[in-house]
């Protein structure tokens, strides 16, 4: 039976992309040797690395415009840190829009001063603030573009005068942006990229080198940048992976044409949402995600029979966060739109069958 799986992360890739990486593990490049067991210094994997890099920069808009992008290690979760690391001196503004963001925010107080500017906590997370006010002197401000557990995303983002760093984990590459607005974007790779091991990073250099603390070597962008993403082995599969995907990304016709196909997922699901007296919406309309669907069953729904239906149907993954409940619908890039509409064709049937 075919699978239809919306997991949130880490989460479906293409297909050809999984075939790709399987041959590359037993055979990479004809060499007789696995892409797990080649030095990372090697000719065809500095290839790999340089590629990525490129692709990634290509896909944002933003070669030749003094950025840089890295591939590291640690998850989006170092990057709450490192950031701070390089980046606050005195004060710092975030936008705290879910758990991700309340992590960094965490983070970033070991360093500095940090302000709140505004928060949805009061309503579980399922807004995005609007109309608040950012300090002019801060050393940047900070926001989560995508809301995985909570399912809500920004569709406007601040003008600023300081640097704007944004956490992009879970949507980057799946919707057009002025991404030249950003001075420092980071995203681990296990939602529309690849496996999870590596996060992506990708910084605007002139940001870099104004704190007077010194920042140990793992932790410093400009050594990173400096080795190219070598200063320590990095991890040679997610790498390979992320840059296939980027690659059948680019054949595919980019970020534009598959906002295209994001955007009908996301239409099917909530508009199916909206429409089953069986089925309520967690986000604000105005806000919900076009990654994450998240939704439960209204009181008195058969919980037993409609999970039973979607499991039949080869449906994964959709159990909601514990912090929300419900169901959550991750659609990344990778996703078909051909699983939306088996979800959706479960969710009917479950009106009918209640």
């Amino acid at each position: 039976m075919k699978k239809h799986n919306f997991s949130a992360g880490p989460c479906i890739l293409p297909q050809e992309v999984i075939k790709k990486s399987a041959e590359a593990v037993l055979n990479f490049n004809n060499s007789n040797l696995s892409l797990i067991e080649i030095s990372h210094r090697s000719k065809d994997f500095v290839a790999v690395m340089d590629n990525a890099c490129e692709l990634a920069l290509e896909h944002l808009n933003l070669q030749n415009k003094g950025y840089k992008a890295l591939f590291l290690q640690g998850g989006a979760s170092t990057q709450f840190l490192m950031t701070a690391y390089n980046l606050l001196e005195k004060k710092a503004a975030y936008l705290n829009t879910g758990t991700w963001s309340s992590k960094a925010l965490k983070e970033a107080k070991l360093f500095g001063e940090v302000i709140e500017v505004a928060s949805s906590k009061d309503k579980n997370f399922n807004y995005i603030p609007k109309n608040f006010n950012i300090p002019s002197d801060i050393d940047y401000f900070h926001c989560t573009s995508n809301n995985t557990i909570f399912g809500t995303q920004i569709n406007s983002f601040p003008k600023v005068n300081v640097p704007l760093v944004c956490d992009m984990s879970s949507d980057i590459f799946s919707r057009e942006l002025d991404f030249s607005k950003f001075d420092l974007i980071y995203a681990g790779a296990q939602k529309n990229m690849g496996p999870a091991g590596t996060t992506l990073v990708v910084v605007k250099e002139e940001i870099l080198g104004k704190v007077s603390r010194n920042i140990p070597s793992m932790l410093d962008y400009k050594i990173h940048i400096n080795s190219e993403s070598m200063f320590n082995t990095p991890s040679v599969f997610a790498v390979y992976v992320s840059m296939l995907t980027l690659d059948w990304l680019k054949n595919l016709g980019g970020i534009s044409a598959i906002e295209k196909i994001n955007n009908k997922k996301a239409d099917t699901i909530y508009t199916e949402i909206d429409r089953n007296p069986l089925f309520k919406g967690f986000a604000q309309k105005e806000d919900r995600s076009k990654m994450n669907a998240t939704f439960t069953l209204v009181e008195g729904a058969n919980q037993e029979l409609f999970d039973g239906l979607w499991k039949a149907a080869g449906i994964s993954g959709i159990n909601g966060h514990r912090s929300v409940g419900g169901y959550r619908a991750s659609m990344y890039n990778a996703l078909p739109l051909e699983s939306v509409q088996v979800l959706v064709e479960v969710m009917k049937e479950f009106e009918r069958k209640s």
